[in-house]
């Protein structure tokens, strides 16, 4: 997550939404998402490999993974993009972290990353596999995050930056067809009616859960359309929601835009301590 309390001075915070040009999503390697490095094109060749001992074992006939995005229909996208979320959740750590700008190849060197560095690694596992991404820039209030830090609310940012995946699972438009859809990091697992009733509890952020793996097994939804259940935590977050910054090419382009890096002092004092810290 980014704080827009802690931004250096010569940025305003942020107080408008709404969407900017439509963005169509990459697989090109960017800064963050260095998905042609080493440490991501070996990541990217365990999940194929676990992807076809699981064919293997259980006598699977779907076709696997190759690297080639372009050559898999949509669902195998899917199945391919959720294997790699479960790989991730039980190969990176999960910890605070005030740098999204960190690159993926940093986070794996670690084997320890916040939400969003967790997510970072996805897109870049997706788009080494050839599935193009973008991500939906989120301005979240920042009392969100408040069950995780019930001592120190004083210092939790006003509000937060959150760059949300999207997949582009379907394969390129034809000419002159109807633009292909786009699949939310919600809704790999499901559709969001789907996965809120699968389970009566939704996201709270109270617990040890992060964002990232609650994706396998309910529903975040931040714009209120999901029918969720009565009981327990709530699936709908869309309260939490401050503005809809519109959709990015990558999240490099959505930080460059609406402010990323924390002021270095901040970032010299919080990282240390926080990018070892469990979440």
């Amino acid at each position: 997550m980014t704080s827009s309390l802690l931004l250096p001075r010569r940025r305003a915070r942020l107080r408008t939404s709404g969407a900017g040009a439509a963005a169509t999503g990459s697989t090109a390697p960017t800064p963050i998402l260095d998905r042609r490095h080493p440490r991501v094109v070996a990541l990217l060749r365990r999940i194929e490999a676990a992807a076809g001992s699981d064919e293997a074992c259980c006598g699977e006939t779907g076709r696997r993974d190759t690297g080639s995005g372009a050559a898999l229909g949509a669902d195998d996208r899917s199945a391919f993009l959720r294997r790699a979320h479960r790989h991730i959740a039980d190969t990176v750590r999960p910890v605070y972290s005030v740098r999204d700008d960190l690159p993926v190849s940093e986070v794996l060197r670690r084997g320890r990353g916040s939400c969003s560095q967790r997510l970072a690694v996805l897109e870049a596992v997706a788009r080494a596999s050839g599935v193009p991404t973008r991500v939906r820039g989120l301005l979240v209030d920042g009392r969100f995050w408040y069950p995780r830090f019930p001592r120190l609310r004083r210092v939790v940012p006003a509000q937060v930056v959150l760059a949300w995946p999207e997949f582009r699972v379907a394969g390129p438009a034809s000419v002159g067809g109807p633009a292909t859809p786009w699949l939310s990091a919600s809704e790999l697992f499901g559709s969001l009616d789907e996965l809120s009733g699968r389970r009566a509890d939704g996201f709270s952020n109270a617990g040890a859960e992060t964002l990232f793996d609650a994706l396998s097994r309910t529903a975040i939804d931040w714009d209120g359309t999901t029918l969720c259940p009565a009981s327990g935590a709530g699936c709908d977050l869309s309260g939490h929601v401050l503005a809809d910054l519109g959709r990015f090419d990558s999240r490099d382009e959505l930080f460059a835009r609406h402010g990323q890096t924390l002021c270095a002092t901040a970032r010299l004092l919080a990282e240390p301590v926080l990018g070892r810290r469990g979440a």
